[in-house]
């Protein structure tokens, strides 16, 4: 967040990337990014600019009938306000004219969840004589790092997710035994009343998944169309979760009611041994200091999946980002499939690790576990990560 107490830090930021200024947009939500940079309150109908320089004191232009938005503005920085279209443009050109400004753009959409400004804000601001550069990297670390407290409130979740998912299992190859099976969604009721007990909450989900239904990365059971558990089935659950104003830990685990088939052993061998390529590829990196990005990651895990002859089933980037404000950040993904994320993964960031095959009308096999940096160290959550495929 932008503060007077993290001032300092974002201007030296700025200066390393080599821009000018940082110019935040919002306008009715559509930059999250900025709206939690400048801690705008209430409705923001009109549109907003917040300008960080390089040097100097930040100046917020404003509406003339939303001054309230910037309640949380310090009173010592600068606020313009204007009222008509003229003003507005006037009051950015005289800031950010002949500058190089960093703002929520990626060059061709390569980063998404960075892309936030609209074209015609890129237009309006370019006429206005700025260059615009994109600021990812500097979102990355103002936006997604987590605090000591959020990686503490992570890891507890990670091991309660993890002990419901393998008491999930037991669960359900207990009902098959008894022959009267839980049915997909039957199964997610029960997990979500476990997340209850344990004081944690989810936005959907959990994702239970058999055979057939696990060969689709969004597949959600419901009680319409119920798909009953049964002996055989490859077993895919994926649960996710965080503590009141935690950081969520995202898990995928996998089980096979019986023995597995050989090709089903070999698809969870394959999807494991991905995972555990992209997990190796980043300890070596960080360890050394060596910079490398989550493009780097998504091409380590998906290697291995292609040298098995399964890399078109593999239809979906490596990670996604997770931060503070959702279980799918704005930091750096492992991607180099869907997008093209090129930045580099910093101290603090954490991101999924989650490669998986999907073999349409057969079944679906994903393997996921968490991962955050420190000082060149790789932690990854849960503690005891799943490495054989869990027969119930």
């Amino acid at each position: 967040m932008l503060t007077p107490a993290t001032l300092v830090a974002v201007q030296s930021a700025i200066a390393e990337s080599g821009a000018d200024g940082w110019l935040f947009y919002d306008f009715r939500g559509l930059n999250p990014i900025a709206s939690a940079m400048l801690r705008l309150e209430g409705m923001v109908s009109r549109r907003v600019f917040g300008w960080v320089p390089r040097e100097g004191t930040p100046v917020a232009i404003e509406h003339a009938i939303e001054a309230g938005t910037w309640a949380q503005w310090p009173p010592n920085w600068e606020r313009r306000v204007y009222a008509s279209w003229r003003s507005l443009e006037s009051e950015l050109g005289a800031l950010v004219g002949g500058k190089n400004v960093l703002m929520e753009y990626s060059p061709g959409d390569a980063v998404p969840v960075v892309d936030r400004v609209p074209a015609g804000v890129l237009e309006m601001v370019r006429a206005a004589g700025a260059t615009v550069i994109s600021s990812g990297d500097l979102v990355a670390q103002f936006f997604a790092v987590w605090t000591d407290d959020q990686l503490a409130s992570h890891q507890r979740a990670a091991e309660l997710i993890a002990r419901i998912a393998k008491a999930a299992f037991a669960k359900a190859g207990a009902s098959v035994r008894t022959g009267q099976p839980l049915a997909e969604h039957e199964l997610q009721a029960w997990i979500l009343a476990e997340f209850a007990k344990c004081g944690l909450s989810t936005d959907h989900g959990p994702n239970v998944s058999a055979m057939e239904n696990a060969a689709n990365p969004h597949y959600e059971p419901t009680a319409a169309h119920p798909r009953v558990i049964r002996e055989g089935d490859m077993l895919l659950i994926d649960l996710f979760a965080t503590e009141a104003n935690g950081v969520y830990a995202d898990q995928t685990w996998m089980a096979s009611v019986g023995p597995p088939s050989a090709r089903a052993q070999l698809v969870w061998n394959t999807v494991r041994d991905a995972r555990d390529a992209a997990i190796d590829f980043l300890r070596v990196r960080i360890s050394a200091g060596t910079p490398v990005k989550g493009a780097d990651a998504d091409d380590a895990a998906r290697g291995v999946i292609e040298a098995a002859g399964f890399g078109k089933f593999f239809t979906h980037r490596t990670g996604h980002s997770i931060d503070a404000r959702s279980i799918h950040g704005s930091g750096p993904n492992l991607d180099n499939l869907e997008t093209r994320d090129d930045r580099t993964l910093i101290p603090g960031v954490g991101f999924s690790i989650e490669p998986g095959v999907y073999l349409r009308n057969e079944f679906g096999v994903r393997s996921e576990v968490n991962v955050h940096i420190g000082d060149r160290t790789l932690m990854v959550t849960p503690r005891e990560v799943q490495h054989e495929l869990i027969i119930i």
